[in-house]
C-alpha cells in the first residue's frame, strides 16, 4: 500500500505562479492559455467549465429559494428568542459558544469541501448534477463564483442549516423557561454554528473577490476572522489537496501539519480502491 504524500511547502511566489490569476478576472489574458488553443483556458472559456455551467437547473434554482427563504426566517425567530430569554448570567459560556460555533463551523466547511473536492462524480444521480458540479467548475472557474447572486452562492449553505435551527425554534416554543435557561449555551452555540455555516459560501466568495468588496470585508479578511484571499489561494494549487476549510481558514495550517486530510484519503482509498480527485481531473482536462 502506497504511504500518503507529504505536502511540500509552498512559498508566495510559487502560490502566485501555480494558481490561477483571479484578479485577471477570468479573462486568462495572461500565460499559455491565454496564447495556445491546445492548452486548456481556465475560466469561463474552458470547455469543463462551460459544460458544468449549462447543468445549472431550473429546478436547482428552486431548491435554492426555497432554502434561503426558510433559512433566513428560521434565523430571525431564533435571534429574537435568544435576545428574549438573554442573561448576563450566561456571558462567559457566550463567549466560549460563539467561539467553538465558529471553530466547528471551519472544521464542517473542511470536511464537506475535502469529500465533495475530492470523491464522488457529476454523474451521481441527483447529487451529482445539484451538489457536486459546482466543486468542479470552481476548480477550473475560480471566480465563476463571483458572478452567481446571493441565491445561487448560499442556497446550499442554508439547506444545511435549516433542520438545527428549526429544531431549536421548536425547542424556544415548547420547553419551560428552566429548560430553556439551562440549554441556554448550548442553544447560542448552535445558533453561531448555523449562522457560520451559512455564510460559508458568501465569505468563499468574498476570498476570490478581488474588485468592489465592502471596506469592513476586507479589514475582516485582514486580520483573519475571515476567510483571507492570499491565505485561499493555497488551496487553488493544483491538484486542490490542501487548505480545505473556508469559513475562517483557522484550522487548516493544523490538520495540514497533522497531515489530516492525506492520512484519511490514504486510508480510503486502501480500502475502497477509490482514487482521490479523479473525476475533479476529468473535468480539469476537458478540451471540447
Amino acid at each position: 500500500m502506497e504511504e500518503p504524500a507529504s505536502a511540500l511547502p509552498l512559498s508566495e511566489a510559487e502560490i502566485e505562479r501555480r494558481s490561477m490569476a483571479e484578479e485577471d478576472p477570468n479573462g486568462n489574458e495572461h500565460g499559455a492559455g491565454a496564447r495556445s488553443s491546445t492548452v486548456p483556458r481556465w475560466g469561463p472559456q474552458h470547455a469543463g467549465a462551460k459544460e458544468l455551467a449549462q447543468l445549472y437547473s431550473p429546478g436547482k434554482r428552486l431548491q435554492e429559494w426555497i432554502c434561503v427563504i426558510l433559512c433566513v426566517c428560521l434565523v430571525v425567530i431564533n435571534f429574537f428568542f435568544l435576545m428574549l430569554h438573554f442573561s448576563m448570567d450566561h456571558f462567559s459560556k457566550l463567549i466560549v459558544a460563539i467561539f467553538a460555533g465558529i471553530v466547528t463551523a471551519d472544521f464542517a466547511s473542511g470536511l464537506v469541501h475535502w469529500g465533495a473536492d475530492t470523491w464522488g462524480s457529476v454523474d451521481i444521480p441527483v447529487i451529482g448534477k445539484a451538489f457536486i458540479r459546482p466543486f468542479r467548475e470552481h476548480h477550473i472557474d475560480p471566480t465563476a463564483i463571483t458572478r452567481h447572486d446571493f441565491i445561487e452562492t448560499n442556497g446550499d449553505n442554508c439547506m444545511f442549516t435549516i433542520i438545527p435551527l428549526a429544531h431549536m425554534t421548536y425547542k424556544f416554543i415548547t420547553n419551560s423557561p428552566e429548560a430553556i435557561y439551562e440549554a441556554y449555551a448550548w442553544d447560542c452555540y448552535v445558533f453561531c454554528l448555523g449562522i457560520f455555516v451559512t455564510m460559508t459560501n458568501q465569505i468563499h466568495k468574498w476570498s476570490h473577490t478581488y474588485f468592489g468588496l465592502p471596506h469592513w470585508v476586507t479589514i475582516l479578511q485582514d486580520l483573519h476572522i475571515i476567510l483571507p484571499r492570499k491565505h485561499h489561494r493555497i488551496h487553488h494549487v493544483a491538484p486542490h489537496e490542501t487548505y480545505f476549510c473556508i469559513t475562517t481558514g483557522w484550522l487548516n495550517y493544523l490538520l495540514e501539519k497533522i497531515g489530516f486530510w492525506r492520512n484519511s484519503e490514504y486510508v480510503i482509498t486502501n480500502l475502497t480502491g477509490h482514487k482521490p480527485r479523479a473525476d475533479d481531473m476529468k473535468w480539469a482536462h476537458k478540451m471540447e
